[in-house]
This record gives structure tokens, C-alpha cells and sequence, in this order.
């Protein structure tokens, strides 16, 4: 449930009622506004009518929220979150690419790439250290190497790093190299990674499974906040349909149903979301028209060489074509593509 406090109500207040939620067993999540303070209670609704919140005069309304989802929704926080990362600001008025390759590969091969999707208007970095993979002979990351070479990438480009964290066992080295975990689709539902990942004061990418429901999905993320880290962004990247023709089926109507139901900023992976280069400019733009927030892209200098998700990879040459073109429909949706030059 949550409690709407009245204009003008001051720390002192807050703490009393925190203070006494708390002591019946409730989880306080505070959302202070411009004009109103909201007050988050996870717990017994039973143990409310003894507290009697609305008798105190600084006390609006006790709102009960009725969705599994509390946290996430729009009830708990109305307004859209804006996550900072850096200088960069996710879910505001502007868009933003995370761009790179399916897999870091070696250090010459990230460099170049790096080098290649700034040049173009990027403003994260996005490359597998850790690639755990449907086959266990298929290419798997170099770990901790590649943790380097993301690093070394970012202090030459200014690229912020967003990069999957697959184990608990290596959420604080992850965490301790990337400025974004993400949170691959296999892991959606992976509740002892998501708590682990939600005591790391890291924003994360919180992918949806390719059979999650929304609500599955929405129920991840509240793993996530519960746990204490409110800077979650969605990312759909496809679900398992019977079409075989894509990898994927991209469903974009998430996005607006997302926007309508949580304050969270959504991004959008028209790659594995389609898994054919051919066809991910045109679901990037559909994306952005959709209401995304911001775009995660994979690019490969020489895509026919690499380990993992060839097919599905952009050329620099093709990036920069479309990141132009995504420029000129951001601007037309009043959201300044970040990195592009208008």
C-alpha cells in the first residue's frame, strides 16, 4: 500500500510514520516528489488498521495497491523515473544507444568497435565478458580480460560500460568494472542473482525472458527494487513465438504497456529481438516511435567472423546509416537522440 502524505509535511513526519510501519514488520520505501511524499509499505495490510495512519492530520490517503507489483507501479510512484548513470540521464526527454558487439572477442576487436559506435553518436558501450551459452563448446567469454578491455575502452572513448552478469559469484567483480549490469533473459527469473545484483548500488538492465509474461516480468524487477536498488530499466528483446522465420517476435506494444503501468524507462533490443541485421533499423525506429526510452544494438566490424550473433549484427558503416536516421525521427518525436548532433 501506499501512504500520500500532505503538502508541506516535513522530515519529522515521515520518520514517525516510518518509524512505526516499521515496527510492525513493514519494508519502507520512500518517493519524495515536487508536490506530494509517498510513502511505500510492503507487508501485512492486516497490521495497518492498527496503525491507524489516516488519523494523523499530515496523513492525505492510504492507498492499497492492488497489482502483485508494488514498487513498479505507477500507484507507488506516478511520475517516470529518470535513472543517471554518469552524465547521462535514461528515461528524460532524450534517447539514448547502447551499442557494441554480442561478445568481447579480443581487445582489438572492442577498440575498434568502440571507437566505431562513438564516431557514431553511442553513448554505452555494451559487450559479453560472460557468454554462457546454449552449448557448452560454444565461446564463453573471456571474463575477466574482457572486463579490461571494456574498461581500457571506456577510459579511451568516454563510453559509459553496460556488460551481463550471469553468476552471484561474480556480481561484485562485474559491478566493480561496469557502469550498468544487465541481466540476460535466461536470468530474468534467476531470484537469487536479482537479489544479489540488488544490493550493488549499480543500475541495471533487467532483460525479459523469451516466455515471460508482463507481469512475470513486472515481478523481477520489483526483485530488484525490494531489494533496495530502485535504478531498473526494462529491456524487451523478443519473445519465443511459433514464427521461425526471426529469432524473435519483437513485442513492441510493451512498451507503451510498460509506460502505462510502471515509472521504469524501457530499452529496446531490436537485435536479438529480430536476430537479422537486415531488419533491426527498421524495429529501432519502430521502437522509438513506440515510446522507448533508449536502444541496445549490436555491432561487429567483421560480423561473418564473429563468435556469436553474426546474423544479427550491424557493420559501423550500417550503424552510422542508421543511427542518422534515427536522429532525424527522434527529433521529429521531440527526443533529441543523445550522442547524434542535431
Amino acid at each position: 500500500m501506499i501512504i500520500v502524505l500532505k503538502r508541506g509535511s516535513g522530515e519529522a513526519e515521515v520518520q514517525e510514520i516510518t518509524t512505526r510501519l516499521m515496527e510492525e514488520g513493514f519494508k519502507v520505501h520512500l518517493s519524495q516528489g515536487v508536490e506530494k511524499t509517498i510513502i511505500g509499505a510492503v507487508g501485512d495490510r492486516t497490521r495497518l488498521q492498527s496503525l491507524d495512519l489516516e488519523a494523523l492530520p499530515w496523513v492525505e490517503k492510504v492507498v492499497p495497491i492492488l497489482a502483485p507489483y508494488k514498487l513498479v507501479s505507477r500507484e507507488f510512484q506516478p511520475a517516470d523515473s529518470t535513472i543517471k548513470i554518469g552524465h547521462h540521464e535514461i528515461g528524460g526527454s532524450e534517447v539514448h544507444v547502447m551499442a557494441g558487439p554480442c561478445a568481447v572477442e579480443s581487445r582489438s576487436q572492442l577498440l575498434e568497435t568502440a571507437h566505431a559506435v562513438k564516431e557514431a553518436g553511442a553513448t554505452f558501450l555494451r559487450g559479453g565478458a560472460f557468454k554462457p551459452r546454449t552449448s557448452p563448446y560454444s565461446f564463453q567469454g573471456l571474463e575477466e580480460e574482457g572486463l579490461r578491455y571494456l574498461a581500457e575502452a571506456r577510459e579511451e572513448t568516454g563510453l559509459l560500460i553496460i556488460t551481463e552478469v550471469v553468476d552471484v559469484r561474480d556480481v561484485q567483480l562485474v559491478a566493480a568494472y561496469a557502469d550498468v549490469l544487465q541481466i540476460g533473459a535466461r536470468n530474468m527469473q534467476n531470484f537469487f542473482l536479482l537479489k544479489e545484483v540488488a544490493k550493488v548500488n549499480k543500475p541495471v538492465l533487467l532483460k525479459r525472458g523469451p516466455s515471460a509474461t508482463l507481469e512475470e516480468w513486472m515481478m523481477a524487477a520489483e526483485y530488484l527494487m525490494d531489494g533496495g536498488n530502485y535504478n531498473v530499466m526494462f529491456c524487451e528483446r523478443g519473445i519465443r513465438t511459433f514464427e521461425t522465420y526471426t529469432r524473435n517476435t519483437l513485442d513492441l506494444s510493451m512498451v507503451p504497456a510498460l509506460h502505462a503501468l510502471s515509472h521504469l524507462p524501457v530499452i529496446v533490443d531490436p537485435s536479438h529481438g529480430t536476430g537479422r541485421w537486415q531488419l533491426v533499423q527498421p524495429m529501432a525506429k519502430a521502437a522509438l516511435a513506440a515510446g522507448a526510452d533508449g536502444l541496445i544494438v549490436e555491432v561487429h566490424p567483421q560480423p561473418d567472423k564473429a563468435v556469436s550473433d553474426g546474423k544479427q549484427s550491424l557493420t559501423p558503416p550500417n550503424f552510422k546509416v542508421m543511427m542518422e536516421e534515427l536522429a532525424r525521427l527522434s527529433a521529429a518525436l521531440d527526443r533529441p537522440l543523445k550522442g547524434v548532433e542535431g
